[in-house]
C-alpha cells in the first residue's frame, strides 16, 4: 500500500518548486519562505499517512440476483480495531466500470460504522465486483493512501420478465394422468405398489397386498406427468434488426421460463447455439449473460436441437423466440408442428417493417418489444 499524489498535492509541489526557484532568482526571501511552507505541508502529509489505521471491513451485497430495473445495495461495516482514532475514510466500489465513492466518518478506537449505497447494476449481465478500496487522506488532501479489502463478489442481473399465461394444450395434467417412477413424490396419482419404508405415511399401506405377500406394502403416489415446456432462443445475429431487439427477445424467453415455473411445468431452455438449461433458476442465470453471434446457425439448427425431445413419450410444448422468420424457417416450423403438443412463435420485429410470417398451425405473435409482446400474447391466449 503506497501513497498516491492527489491533484492538490501535485499543485502544492508545483507551487513549492516555483516559489523557491522564483524567490532565489529574484532574491525575494518571502517567496522562498512560502515555498518552504508548501514543502512543509507536504512533509506533514507524508507523516500523517505513515501510520495506517487498523480497520476491519465487512461488505455485503443484497440481493446477489436481481432483475433488470430492480435495485441492489451494498453495505459496508467498518470497525476500528486499533488504539488510535481513524480519520475519515473514502471507500471506492467499482461495478461494471462505474466507480462509486462512499465516505465513512472518523471512528474512535473500538467503534464501528455501517454505510449503505446503491450499486449501478441497471443492465442485465454478470457483474464481478472486486474488493473494495479503503483509503484515507491527510487533512489537506495532498496525498491519498488506499488498500484493497474483502473479497470479490458476483452479482447476476436477470432479464426483465413480464407476466405470461401458459397454454394448456394436450398432455395429462390432472390426478388421473400418466405417471413415471421418476416423477416427483407427494402427489395424489397412484403409480405402483412398493415395500413400506420408514417415514412413509401409514395411511397409504395397502392391506390387501400386505396380506397376500406377507410384506408391508404401500401405495407409491407421485405428481402426474405434465407437458414439458421447451423454450428455444434464437441466438443468431441475422434475424434481429438490431441489438435492442435481441435484448427484448431475451426478456421474452425469460418471461416464458418464469411462467413455466409459476405453473409448475417442467422446463427446458435451449439456444440455437447449443446451450441447455433445465430449470428456471439456471435458465435466468444463463440468460443474464447470453449474447448473439454471427456464427450461430439460428433456426436452421432447430431440427437437430429437438431431435432427442420429439422422440420422448412425454408431451412437449415448443416455444421459439426469434426475430424475423424467413420462408425456409416457416416451412420448417410447419413440418415440426405434428411432433409437439403445440408450437408457439415469438417474433421481436420492428413495428414499421413488413407483416411477420405466421406459419400454419403455429401460434405466432409479433411485437417490437417484450412488454407489447406480453400484452398481445395474453390477449390471444386468454380470449
Amino acid at each position: 500500500m503506497s501513497a498516491v499524489l492527489t491533484r492538490s498535492g501535485a499543485g502544492m509541489i508545483a507551487a513549492a518548486t516555483g516559489l523557491v526557484a522564483l524567490g532565489v532568482w529574484a532574491d525575494y526571501p518571502e517567496l522562498v519562505t512560502l515555498g518552504l511552507a508548501a514543502c512543509g505541508a507536504l512533509l506533514v502529509a507524508v507523516a500523517w499517512l505513515v501510520v495506517s489505521p487498523k480497520l476491519t471491513v465487512v461488505r455485503e451485497v443484497r440481493p446477489r440476483r436481481v432483475f433488470e430495473g430492480s435495485a441492489a445495495q451494498g453495505t459496508l461495516t467498518v470497525t476500528n480495531v486499533g488504539k488510535r482514532n481513524s480519520p475519515p475514510l473514502m471507500v471506492t466500489e467499482t461495478v461494471g466500470g462505474h466507480r462509486t465513492t462512499v465516505t465513512v466518518p472518523a471512528l474512535t478506537a473500538g467503534h464501528r460504522c455501517t454505510v449503505s449505497y446503491p450499486l449501478p447494476v441497471a443492465r442485465r449481465g454478470r457483474y464481478l465486483i472486486p474488493p473494495v478500496e479503503l483509503g484515507h487522506s491527510d487533512p489537506l488532501r495532498l496525498l491519498h493512501r488506499g488498500r484493497a479489502s474483502g473479497s470479490e463478489l458476483v452479482v447476476h442481473v436477470y432479464p426483465r420478465v413480464h407476466l405470461l399465461t401458459m397454454i394448456s394444450a394436450g398432455g395429462p395434467q390432472d390426478t388421473e394422468g400418466q405417471t413415471t417412477s421418476s416423477a416427483p413424490l407427494g402427489g395424489v396419482a397412484f403409480h405402483s405398489l412398493r415395500e413400506y419404508a420408514p417415514g412413509d405415511d401409514w395411511r397409504r399401506i395397502h392391506w390387501g397386498a400386505t396380506a397376500r405377500t406377507g410384506t408391508v406394502m404401500t401405495r407409491h403416489v407421485v405428481v402426474p406427468d405434465e407437458p414439458r415446456q421447451l423454450v428455444v432462443l434464437d441466438t443468431a445475429s441475422p434475424p434481429y434488426a438490431g441489438a435492442q431487439f435481441f435484448e427484448e427477445a431475451v426478456r421474452v424467453a425469460a418471461s416464458f421460463c418464469v411462467a413455466a415455473e409459476r405453473s409448475s411445468l417442467p422446463l427446458q431452455l435451449r439456444t440455437t447455439g447449443g446451450a441447455l438449461r433445465e430449470s428456471s433458476g439456471s435458465a435466468l442465470e444463463f440468460l443474464s449473460t447470453v449474447d448473439s453471434s454471427g456464427a450461430d446457425r439460428g433456426l436452421a439448427a432447430l431440427t437437430d436441437l429437438v431431435r432427442d425431445v420429439v422422440s420422448d413419450t412425454q408431451g412437449v410444448a415448443l416455444t421459439i423466440v426469434t426475430g424475423r422468420v424467413d420462408a425456409q424457417a416457416t416451412q420448417l416450423l410447419m413440418s415440426l408442428r405434428a411432433r409437439f403438443l403445440s408450437v408457439s412463435l415469438a417474433q421481436l420485429v420492428s413495428s414499421d417493417s413488413a407483416v411477420p410470417a405466421r406459419p400454419r398451425g403455429v401460434l405466432a405473435v409479433a411485437a417490437p418489444g417484450s412488454e407489447q409482446f406480453a400484452t398481445h400474447w395474453n390477449r390471444l391466449v386468454l380470449r
